[in-house]
Parts: structure tokens; C-alpha cells; sequence
């Protein structure tokens, strides 16, 4: 018996920590996959598992969907409208799925943009860290046309467990946006008040074990709290990516006159753990700048091993 015609012809562009496994994730006997990969090992791995690869995220455009999994919305929009951009040469009729984290502003400019050229664009921004990324288990905020989110439902439940449609184009965004400076504020917090706790002598592992079992408890405290005690500070997304979305939260807050006082305060401590050379480091690495300031470390085990 014959194999039956692939249904789906997906591009994807962005093969980087998560994307790598988003995109596996989206392979099945009736989907023709073609990735966009620059990295030779990666080029191979995903041919070794039947997909077409390509060179040039331009190589795309004959696919009926593309997905894009990029770092920031300035990356998005060269690669969608740049010279040889993607869209020039999508047919209209096709889907784009940007699947990375881009400001509000960027996404409204290549939705726009993308629906002169009769190109369907849904922005689904993932939440999860690269473990729910490859058990595609992701949750999936997703903004554009309800149809359109109906039609690209099924390929969305592969990659993701929690799966929302927030309203129009942009909506996704928002709300990844939101979930990310809420995120961002509680690390802040951490940051500050934690190293304060051990200058005035409190146990570091009892007050984290204290605040991880009582109602201080978030997922930063969860995620960090054993990694900071530990001095782990890089198994995570680093300061320096992460910061676009203070910026995205700030220029969101002036352009429409919000004032957000705590977001503010939260922000001058990413800056100032940027200043002290923490970029390439993850959220957790901010207490060092209050540790450095009270002359004290919040710690509670051996270098490389994480507290329980």
C-alpha cells in the first residue's frame, strides 16, 4: 500500500533552543517538513529524520505554513520583509506562525504587512523552559483571526498542552508579554529581598525552603531559589535576551501613557546587573548584585550541586 500524501507542507526558520524541538515535534507521515538551518549538525539531524533542508529561510516560501521561532521582532521582521525576505515569494493563501517573543508594535507592522500580500499571520508566542519545549508541552498564546486559529489548531496541539486563542492579531504577544514582566518582577524581587534576609542572619536554605512552601512561592522562586544556593547561574535564558521585554513593557507604557511603577524598579535592577557584566548569565545571577552591595552570599551548598 502506497504512503499517503503529505496534508501539510511546513517550513520552519529559528532551529535554536527551543525551536529545534518545536520543529521535531511538528513531524508526522502526513507532513512534508523543510527546515531552514545554517548549522551543518543541524542540517543533519533533522535530514536524518526525513525532513527536507534548506539554506535560506527564503527557501521557504513554497510551503503552504511557515514557522518562525526568532529571538526578537527585529530579526522577524528582516527575515519576513527584508530584502529577499520570506514573504515576497509566499504565496497568498499561506499561513505564517511567528512561534518567538516580538514587541507589539513589530507584530502589528508584519501583520499589516503580511495581509496585503494575502498571507495569513497568527502570532502564537510559547511559554515553557526547553523540557516542555521537546515533551511538546508548551502553552501557546495565540492572536489573529479565529478561523485562521481554527485551521492551524491541529499543528499547534503538537508542540504545545495549553493552547489559547487571546483575541486579534497582537493579542498573543500581549499576553506573553505580561506573563514575562510578571515573571521578570517576582526574579527582581527575589534578588533583593533574599540577599537583605541573609545580611541580617538569616539560614539562606531554611528561608528558601520557607518562601518555596509558603505563599512567597512562584515559579522564579521554585526554578531559582535551588539554583541560586547552589551559585548556578547559567542553565537558564541569560539577562541580556531576556531584557527586551522590560523594553517592550516600557515602550508599551509610554506610547500609551501606563504608569508601571513596580515594572520601573524591576527594570533598574536588570540594568544595573547589565552594567556589572551578568548578561551572558540567567535571571538568577541579578541577587549577585545585592549580594555584592550587602557584602554577603546567599548560598547553602557546595559549588555546582543544587540544594533540595
Amino acid at each position: 500500500m502506497s504512503a499517503a500524501a503529505p496534508v501539510w507542507s511546513i517550513g520552519f526558520a529559528g532551529l535554536g533552543q527551543m525551536g529545534r524541538h518545536i520543529a521535531a515535534n511538528l513531524m508526522r507521515p502526513d507532513t512534508r517538513l523543510t527546515v531552514s538551518a545554517r548549522r551543518p549538525e543541524l542540517r543533519e539531524a533533522f535530514r536524518a529524520r526525513g525532513a527536507a533542508v534548506a539554506e535560506r529561510n527564503a527557501d521557504l516560501a513554497g510551503c503552504d505554513v511557515v514557522f518562525l521561532c526568532l529571538p526578537d521582532g527585529a530579526t522577524l521582521r528582516e527575515v519576513l520583509l527584508g530584502a529577499g525576505g520570506l514573504a515576497a515569494g509566499l504565496r497568498r493563501g499561506a499561513t505564517v506562525v511567528d512561534l518567538g517573543t516580538s514587541d507589539h508594535g513589530t507584530t502589528m507592522e508584519v501583520a499589516a504587512a503580511l495581509e496585503q500580500l494575502g498571507i495569513g499571520f497568527l502570532d502564537a508566542p510559547v511559554s515553557g523552559l526547553e523540557a516542555r519545549a521537546e515533551a511538546g508541552t508548551l502553552t501557546v498564546m495565540c492572536g489573529g483571526p479565529a478561523p485562521l486559529f481554527e485551521r492551524m489548531l491541529p499543528l499547534l496541539q503538537r508542540i504545545g498542552s495549553t493552547i489559547l486563542h487571546m483575541g486579534p492579531q497582537g493579542s498573543g504577544q500581549l499576553t506573553k508579554l505580561v506573563n514575562q514582566l510578571l515573571y521578570d518582577i517576582n526574579m527582581a524581587a527575589l534578588a533583593e529581598i533574599m540577599p537583605m534576609a541573609a545580611s541580617l542572619g538569616l539560614n539562606p536554605a531554611q528561608l528558601a525552603a520557607v518562601v518555596n512552601s509558603g505563599t512567597g512561592r512562584s515559579h522564579a522562586s521554585e526554578y531559582f531559589l535551588p539554583r541560586i544556593l547552589a551559585g548556578r547561574f547559567t542553565e537558564s535564558y541569560p539577562l541580556q535576551a531576556a531584557y527586551k521585554d522590560l523594553v517592550a513593557g516600557a515602550e508599551l507604557g509610554a506610547r500609551l501613557c501606563l504608569p508601571m511603577p513596580v515594572l520601573g524598579a524591576a527594570t533598574a535592577t536588570y540594568q544595573t546587573a547589565l552594567r556589572q557584566g551578568l548578561g551572558t548569565q540567567d535571571k538568577g545571577a541579578m541577587i549577585q548584585v545585592f549580594e555584592n552591595l550587602l557584602g554577603v552570599r546567599f548560598r547553602a551548598a557546595p559549588e555546582g550541586e543544587i540544594a533540595a
